[in-house]
């Protein structure tokens, strides 16, 4: 039951002592920043990234709800670090991405005292490729929703009794996300492509991603919004805008969206 894992969690960070929580904004993080801020008061606090390759949408909700919940934060930017090993989006992008911000991370967290840094992979997260786990491991980052045997379900229902905003919001993922590894990664790519999920957000659609190969746009859609998308004046201005944005071509995909759909495969 979500209610014992939420008991198990509340003893768990307790146990920690303190945590600085690596809080992008998103219904894990903000789950445990919520229940780390409530159990802990002052001794647990937020630390976000200001990335290229994080949407600037989700910083600004990444602060808006760090002040909702009471909780100090620290926004630190990753331009200060040496990203140049991403610019071809490697295979092992994620881990070399984790490596290099949460070392960081883990330095602030010792600067400011606090004992533990915290992430907010879940039970589920342990199912799914994940590359970037093996950087928090050999980092000793601790996952305390993973520890309490938390799924995203568990963490969606634990957050709408706590009245948080993002109980239903959809999951969220780095920019790199949206193109093939190997693909050549620069500033106006990745706003190109922000941009233009954000035009789609802007028309009621939730979870989905918007893939980049090359010159060429996929849109992955929940099965359910794909027979609105086909409707003649919504579809005319998606392709008008993406094209006007820097695509020259837009398909949208029949699967729907996947998560990590540009996971290698194997």
């Amino acid at each position: 039951m979500p209610e014992q894992k939420y008991e198990q969690l509340k003893r768990i960070l307790q146990e920690m002592g303190s945590v600085l929580v690596a809080f992008s904004g998103g219904v894990d993080s903000t789950l445990l920043l919520k229940v780390a801020v409530d159990q802990l008061q002052e001794r647990a606090a937020a630390i976000t990234i200001q990335a290229p390759f994080h949407s600037r949408v989700e910083l600004e909700e990444a602060r808006h709800l760090a002040g909702e919940i009471g909780a100090r934060q620290i926004v630190y930017d990753a331009g200060q670090l040496d990203l140049s090993t991403l610019e071809n989006n490697p295979p092992e992008r994620c881990y070399l991405c984790k490596k290099n911000v949460f070392t960081v991370c883990r330095a602030l967290a010792e600067e400011n005292g606090f004992a533990w840094l915290a992430d907010g992979s879940n039970s589920d997260d342990l199912l799914d490729y994940r590359p970037g786990r093996r950087a928090l491991q050999e980092l000793g980052v601790r996952s305390p929703l993973q520890e309490a045997g938390l799924t995203k379900a568990d963490i969606r229902a634990l957050s709408r009794k706590l009245g948080l905003p993002t109980w239903d919001k959809p999951a969220l993922a780095c920019l790199l996300t949206r193109f093939p590894h190997g693909s050549r990664i620069t500033a106006d790519r990745l706003r190109m492509v922000e941009r233009c999920e954000e035009f789609l957000r802007g028309r009621g659609f939730g979870q989905l991603r918007v893939r980049a190969h090359e010159e060429m746009a996929r849109i992955e859609l929940e099965e359910g919004e794909l027979p609105r998308f086909l409707e003649k004046n919504l579809r005319t201005a998606v392709c008008d805008y993406f094209i006007a944005a820097g695509f020259e071509r837009v398909t949208l995909d029949l699967e729907g969206y996947r998560c990590g759909s540009m996971n290698p495969a194997g």
